[in-house]
């Protein structure tokens, strides 16, 4: 049974139960700012309905998360004063050596260097641990929260013992037991988790609530079709990675220094310049020769509004889905390095909401995952695309420019482009059936159009030096 807490409250129960449990911990992080990640690890598995066992949590978590030297492997604590459990010191030392091989996996190694988010380290150790979830039910003895000190972790080891006797730990010993039997499942799992994915999303970021990126990036590495948009997407994106646009030098305080100019403040001065004679420095002050470090420019507000809006209907299955939305995220990328600002809106027989770029990163997760069900209309779509315009217009008045991934046979009304183009740019990328070719009657009101034939879509070499072609080509377009 728990042993009460005397005075605690539910903040203290979940300290002393989080922090005690780590005990039976195998990996002692370097730091406790990289300790106190493995906390909010264990409360979005629980929110995602997995329930683990803490020390499991934080190990495994700890290996994806930090580099070896970081990190070390074996007990926390001697291990003698908590055997008291029948075929414990079996059970530590086999969940050891388990955590010791997961340590040396491929999954681990990658994961450290891509440096993954609180978000995507909880995706992968549901992949991973999933199987060696508690059975519906089983609860630990105390709630999971925060700590809201990174110095609770500070020398634990010396208070671990006592600790973890203030609580009934059997849900941990069930959890490693659990995970003792599972062993081989665990480990084959890591050892065939979707690297290409975790390194796409290194790249180009997932954002949104905790909650909807965790289900979207749970949803698209599980999913063959969004691993065939990660490769596509990984040919072509080392072409736009050098579009980052060369940041301006500002006098105004806040940036890092980012070269030289005429113009600034004495703290900014070049100290050589104090070697002048006097004469000599009064008269570059006055002819404006003087040299003082210039800082990086703050980046303004992007003067452009892009939409790329993805045509998620039956007619887009198969390689056509995974052409638009490869080229869709390597054109966000690439708009995002240059300072535009994006936006991914899909559709079928209605337009859906907007997923918005924030912060450098891309949705990644929302676009690898959706999926449309609801048949198809072009002219309801479209119609709703310019209202929404036009309400964004009244509170944002910069220039849009819209991009249309689909097929060949997106029958708009000519008047509904019409109305399109006098609220923004148009530009699409067509993708032709096998023998079909481009007939609509609305194409030359397009700013720009690019047609993407069945003979190319189907071989991967053609397909990716066709996307890198239309990569290149959208400056002049824009």
């Amino acid at each position: 049974m728990a042993r009460s807490v005397p005075g605690a409250g539910q903040a203290t129960a979940s300290r002393v139960g989080l922090l005690g449990a780590l005990a039976l911990s195998m990996v002692r992080p370097g730091s406790s700012t990289l300790a106190m990640r493995s906390l909010r690890w264990v409360r979005d598995l629980d929110r995602l309905g997995l329930s683990i066992a803490f020390p499991i949590v934080h190990d495994v978590g700890m290996l994806l998360a930090a580099p070896p030297e970081q990190l070390a492997i074996g007990p926390r604590i001697a291990l003698e004063p908590l055997l008291g459990v029948p075929g414990a010191r079996e059970q530590l030392q086999e969940y050891e050596g388990l955590i010791r091989e997961l340590s040396q996996c491929e999954a681990a190694r990658r994961a450290r260097t891509l440096r993954l988010s609180d978000d995507m380290i909880v995706v992968v150790l549901s992949k991973i641990l999933g199987g060696a979830a508690s059975v519906a039910g089983a609860r630990p003895s105390y709630p999971l929260g925060m700590v809201a000190d990174a110095a609770a972790f500070d020398a634990l080891e010396e208070r671990l013992l006592d600790l973890f006797r203030q609580m009934d730990r059997t849900f941990e010993w069930q959890g490693i037991a659990l995970l003792r039997r599972g062993r081989l499942k665990v480990l084959t799992v890591a050892d065939a988790l979707d690297l290409d994915t975790l390194r796409l999303l290194g790249v180009l970021g997932a954002n949104g609530s905790a909650a909807s990126v965790q289900v979207d990036l749970l949803a698209a590495m599980s999913s063959p079709s969004a691993n065939d948009v990660v490769n596509f997407s990984l040919d072509i994106l080392p072409s736009v990675l050098e579009a980052k646009r060369k940041p301006g030098l500002t006098t105004r305080a806040g940036e890092g220094f980012g070269g030289i100019g005429t113009r600034g403040t004495m703290d900014a001065l070049v100290l050589t310049e104090l070697a002048w004679d006097q004469e000599d420095f009064v008269r570059r002050v006055m002819d404006n020769e003087v040299l003082y470090y210039a800082k990086e420019a703050v980046a303004e507000p992007a003067g452009r509004r892009h939409v790329l809006v993805i045509d998620a209907t039956a007619s887009m299955r198969g390689d056509r889905a995974v052409f638009a939305r490869g080229m869709a995220l390597a054109t966000a990328k690439k708009l995002l390095l240059e300072g535009e600002d994006v936006a991914f809106r899909f559709f079928d027989s209605r337009l859906y909401e907007p997923h918005r770029a924030q912060g450098g990163s891309l949705p990644t997760g929302q676009v690898l995952s959706f999926r449309g069900e609801r048949g198809r209309n072009p002219a309801r779509v479209f119609s709703e695309l310019v209202t929404a315009l036009d309400i964004e217009r009244s509170r944002d008045p910069r220039e849009v420019i819209v991009h249309v991934f689909t097929h060949a046979a997106l029958y708009i009304p000519r008047t509904l482009v019409q109305a399109l183009k006098h609220r923004a740019k148009v530009a699409c990328v067509f993708i032709l059936p096998s023998g079909g070719q481009l007939d609509l009657d609305y194409v030359d009101l397009l700013d720009a159009r690019w047609v993407i034939d069945h003979a190319t879509l189907a071989q991967r070499d053609a397909r990716a030096k066709r996307a890198r072609d239309i990569l290149g080509e959208t400056d002049g377009a824009r």
